[in-house]
């Protein structure tokens, strides 16, 4: 392209996109269908704001989020602003703020759409990504974690996304571990690396006189119930076997909940989990491999416990089956207006004419139309 080109107006920034009708609408609908399950908990809907100011945004739990904000300055206050990278952050200051007298457990939802510097986390090039989720703020307890997961896994099931996997772990307990081993610096990263690479070599080269107890760990991975046989075997400080019996509590709450569902559990990832302190976990469907959302425990701007999960609905409706598109209707000009409203009021899309046509079917069919209002019935479009 030469440089007295302009670049074609189509032409957007990496990691940004436009969706087009039928996407757009699938989003929308699924997104209300998923707020409407969480709305029949008892989670009411709040929404934040796209930018607010920095050492807002970007104070409490939104400190981990700092560097994947994009920031400006505000022409009117002089004071920089940052969009927001995550909604989490957000319902926890209306919490502590315009609602810290509300009563507790205080249930809210919420649902937008989140911009983001770099999108590594979610395993996609989109930088900006819808959300919607749910945050259960008061109770610290397995009960409030598996309501969470309950009230997750029936929004999903009523969009139709099936063969769930929630993944569980414990962020905290191996820094607990590691804190309490007396490790040098350069040991406590080396060994933070291999146990993220899962390389239970390294990890007996660094890990110094918690190396044994960190290879049980790596093993006691995969299926809940062997896992956490398999947890309860290690020999762990007085800590960090609180945060092991939290985790266990937790799966058996799930368990009498949802006594079907698939649950894994991993003690030692602690990847992507920047301001969370408990029992974190992550939810998939078998049938895509995709991550679905995100979520888990941690303290609110005010120190309050916390939990909550994040879902992409992009992520979500890819993983859902088609979705069943109404019966697009050409009205030709002049269909009575009581016949229009009826075959909306019935679930049809009406498409009107807003001149004479000299051959109304043609016109329908290039409007995408599917079928054709005829007095009163309506008559199918046979492809030309």
């Amino acid at each position: 392209m030469t440089c007295d080109q302009l670049p074609s107006p189509a032409l957007l920034p990496p990691g940004f996109a436009d969706r087009l009708p039928l996407d757009a609408q699938t989003e929308a609908n699924g997104t209300q269908a998923l707020l409407s399950v969480f709305a029949s908990h008892g989670y009411e809907r709040v929404e934040p704001p796209l930018l607010e100011f920095e050492d807002t945004l970007l104070g409490g739990a939104g400190a981990a989020l700092a560097e994947q904000a994009f920031r400006m300055m505000d022409p009117d206050t002089r004071r920089m602003m940052a969009l927001r990278p995550d909604i989490t952050p957000q319902v926890a200051r209306i919490a502590a703020t315009r609602l810290r007298d509300a009563p507790r457990p205080l249930r809210l939802s919420y649902a937008g759409q989140v911009v983001l510097v770099s999108n590594d986390i979610a395993g996609e090039d989109a930088r900006q990504i819808a959300q919607a989720g749910i945050e259960l703020l008061g109770p610290d307890s397995a009960e409030a974690d598996a309501e969470v997961v309950s009230v997750v896994a029936e929004a999903l099931g009523r969009v139709g996304v099936a063969d769930l996997s929630f993944d569980l772990t414990m962020p905290p307990l191996v820094p607990c571990l590691i804190e309490q081993a007396g490790l040098t610096p350069a040991a406590r990263t080396a060994l933070m690396h291999a146990l993220d690479r899962k390389d239970a070599a390294a990890v007996a080269e660094h890990g110094g006189v918690i190396a044994q107890t960190l290879i049980a760990l790596l093993s006691a991975a995969g299926d809940a119930e062997q896992a956490l046989a398999a947890l309860g075997k290690v020999h762990l400080p007085e800590q960090a076997r609180q945060f092991s019996d939290r985790l266990t509590a937790t799966v058996a709450a799930i368990r009498a909940r949802l006594p079907s569902i698939q649950i894994t559990v991993d003690p030692v990832e602690f990847r992507g989990w920047k301001y969370h302190t408990g029992v974190c976990l992550t939810v998939y469907s078998l049938t895509t491999q995709e991550e679905l959302g995100r979520g888990g425990r941690y303290r609110s701007n005010d120190n309050e416990p916390a939990c909550g999960l994040t879902l992409r609905p992009g992520a979500v409706f890819r993983a859902a089956p088609p979705v069943h598109v109404a019966p697009r209707v050409y009205l030709p000009f002049g269909t009575d207006a009581a016949q229009a409203r009826r075959l909306r009021e019935e679930g049809h899309i009406t498409v009107a004419a807003l001149a004479a046509e000299s051959d109304a079917e043609r016109e329908a069919r290039r409007l995408g139309c599917t079928h054709i209002a005829r007095r009163d019935t309506l008559v199918p479009l046979v492809s030309a």
